[in-house]
C-alpha cells in the first residue's frame, strides 16, 4: 500500500503545472539584466504559467527581433490588467517586453526558455528504470482518478 502511495505521488508531481510569480517592474539602473537573471534560475515547462504583477504598465509577448529592438508595435500577446497570467503552451523561447514607452529600453524585458515535460537533462541519459516505466504506465490512471474525484 505504501509503495502504491509513493508511485501515485510521484506521478501526480510529474504532471503538475507550476505558477511562477513576478513583479514586472523596471530593474534598478545598475542591474539591467535582473529579469533575465530571475528567469534563467527557473525551470519553465509546457503547461506552466507566469503571473506578472504590475501597476500602470503592460506586458507583451513579442518576436525575438522585436525583443532585441524593444519594438512594441506588433505584439503576439498584450495585457495591461495589472495581474497578467500567461500560460506556456510550446517548448520555445518566449520574449516579453513592457509596452510602456521607454521601459523596455531601461531593461524591463525578459526571455523565458520553456522546455517540454518529457525533456531530459542530457542527451545521453540512461534507460528508464522499471519504476520509471511503471510511472509512465500508471500516469493515465492517475489523471483519470483526478478527473473522477472532482465529481465525487
Amino acid at each position: 500500500m505504501f509503495l502504491w502511495l509513493v508511485v501515485v505521488l510521484m506521478i501526480s508531481a510529474s504532471v503538475s503545472s507550476y505558477e511562477f510569480k513576478l513583479n514586472w517592474v523596471i530593474p534598478p539602473a545598475n542591474s539591467s539584466d535582473n529579469l533575465n537573471h530571475w528567469a534563467s534560475n527557473k525551470r519553465f515547462q509546457v503547461g506552466d504559467t507566469i503571473r506578472f504583477k504590475y501597476k500602470k504598465d503592460s506586458v507583451m509577448q513579442v518576436t525575438k527581433e522585436d525583443y532585441k529592438q524593444c519594438n512594441s508595435s506588433h505584439p503576439r500577446f498584450y495585457s495591461n490588467t495589472g495581474k497578467t497570467r500567461f500560460m506556456f503552451d510550446h517548448s520555445v523561447p518566449y520574449y516579453f517586453i513592457s509596452g510602456m514607452s521607454g521601459h523596455c529600453e531601461k531593461g524591463q524585458k525578459m526571455i523565458v526558455e520553456v522546455i517540454s515535460r518529457d525533456h531530459t537533462a542530457t542527451s545521453s541519459a540512461p534507460p528508464a528504470s522499471c519504476l520509471g516505466c511503471l510511472v509512465l504506465f500508471l500516469q493515465p490512471l492517475v489523471i483519470f482518478c483526478r478527473l473522477v474525484s472532482r465529481y465525487v
